[in-house]
């Protein structure tokens, strides 16, 4: 538990201090708040309106409260201000957390995993995010045509990722690896593994981070799935690995095909078994199934393989037995991150759970060769929001995971952004049919 002396100590060396949490969405939100109330806010909460927040509430009953998570405090110094950064869970009242709230879900996930089968894990996500022009003209957007780990100065990026990566020292939050992407103006920078908690809680912290520090270059970063024709999109990888109570790596098994243990392939197998139904949490946007295309490095199969980037689930080289994981390469930083951990084990447990094989692996480039190419295909991941929500309204999987009220909530904002799509006149649209 943070120390609360600490915290104010801290506190003075601020010049400003936030609350920060996300919508149903994925959005960062904060709420600047004095730092001399800081005791009070932590004991009571402090109110805001759930309903002018997508999924929290609804005007016949918006009174909602923010309760910051001492341990989440940090301190983040940059060029012109230095910002007293803390994390907050979403209570109803006092007393009464609110089931609604995804880190609420994510903490519950975790504690139904430990007791039941007496699991923890480790999550590492890698962070991919364009840099762009400021401006709406997308032809202009491009910040450099740079290539994956290429060098300065083709690299535009570099000094702004070296920022990004000292902010986070400098507030006790350690980088393993930092990188020019595949395509122009992408970036990615990879974070030390923590609990998962933790790891979604710097999730939030890192997209304000590299938001903030691109707007001090003159640039705009964005996590926008895809937005560029033709180039790769933006992913968030989550590699996670199980341990026992003890910290012993539960996926691995000397004596186990490729090391993989049993509980590692039902949790895989129950990842593959629920991923068209849990598609909508792990991509959660119009635009994200754009990304879901042959040779652009997002998975379009229901499949797991071995040290294979074109599968849903990978298995990574891991010299060290310990660092045996797996990594689900379906998400993207468009959505909710709390969700999306809590959604990657409660499907794993689910596998351990009702011991689901995952088969076997698959090999070579897996990019739909030999497969029919029919409009529904439950072989495939979903290759639209439409086709997402359909399993997911289906999935009672998904409804036990998020409860009822989280479920009922997520699924009617998505399916709201769904129709507000299928509504919408486009250019293109236009340029094609108006003639006709």
């Amino acid at each position: 538990m943070a120390d609360l002396e600490e915290i104010h100590k801290e506190l003075e060396t601020v010049d400003t201090t936030k609350i920060f949490f996300v919508d149903f969405n994925g959005r960062i939100m904060n709420l600047p708040v004095n730092p001399d109330n800081i005791e009070s806010i932590l004991e009571n909460g402090i109110g805001f309106d759930g309903s002018s927040i997508a999924g929290y509430g609804t005007v016949d009953s918006s009174d909602r409260l923010l309760f910051p998570d001492p341990d989440s405090f940090k301190v983040l110094k940059f060029s012109d201000e230095n910002v007293g950064f803390i994390i907050a869970s979403v209570y109803n009242e006092k007393d009464n957390p609110s089931q609604a709230d995804p880190r609420a879900i994510l903490k519950r996930t975790l504690a139904d995993a430990e007791r039941e089968f007496g699991l923890q894990f480790l999550v590492g996500p890698e962070h991919e995010f364009f840099l762009l022009n400021n401006g709406k003209k997308k032809k202009n957007l491009h910040t450099d045509q740079g290539l994956y780990f290429q060098s300065s100065p083709h690299d535009k990026g570099e000094a702004v990722r070296n920022r990004i990566v000292k902010i986070l020292k400098d507030c006790g939050i350690a980088f393993e690896k930092a990188h020019h992407e595949v395509t122009p103006s992408q970036h990615e920078i990879n974070l030390e593994p923590a609990d998962p908690l933790d790891s979604a809680d710097r999730t939030v912290l890192f997209n304000y981070v590299t938001q903030e520090t691109a707007a001090d270059f003159g640039y705009r970063a964005t996590f926008m799935p895809k937005p560029f024709d033709g180039y790769n999109r933006n992913a968030l990888h989550l590699h996670l690995s199980g341990q026992d109570l003890d910290g012993n790596n539960v996926f691995f098994d000397k004596d186990a095909d490729f090391n993989l243990g049993t509980i590692a392939r039902h949790f895989i197998g129950g990842i593959v078994k629920y991923a068209r139904e849990t598609s909508i949490i792990m991509a959660s946007t119009y635009n994200s199934y754009k990304a879901y295309v042959s040779e652009r490095e997002a998975p379009i199969i229901c499949n797991w393989g071995l040290k294979n980037r074109s599968t849903m689930v990978r298995i990574p080289y891991c010299p060290d037995p310990q660092s045996t994981r797996l990594e689900l390469r379906s998400p993207d930083p468009a959505g909710n991150v709390y969700l999306q951990i809590a959604i990657l084990i409660a499907m794993g447990i689910e596998g351990i759970r009702n011991k689901i094989d995952c088969g076997e692996h698959a090999v070579g480039n897996i990019c739909g060769d030999g497969l029919s190419a029919k409009v529904w295909d439950k072989r495939f991941l979903p290759k639209s929001m439409f086709e997402a929500l359909v399993e997911a309204e289906r999935s009672s999987f998904l409804q036990q995971a998020l409860g009822d009220e989280t479920y009922h909530n997520f699924m009617s904002l998505k399916t709201r952004e769904w129709e507000e799509h299928r509504t919408h006149v486009t250019n293109r649209e236009i340029s094609m049919y108006l003639d006709r």
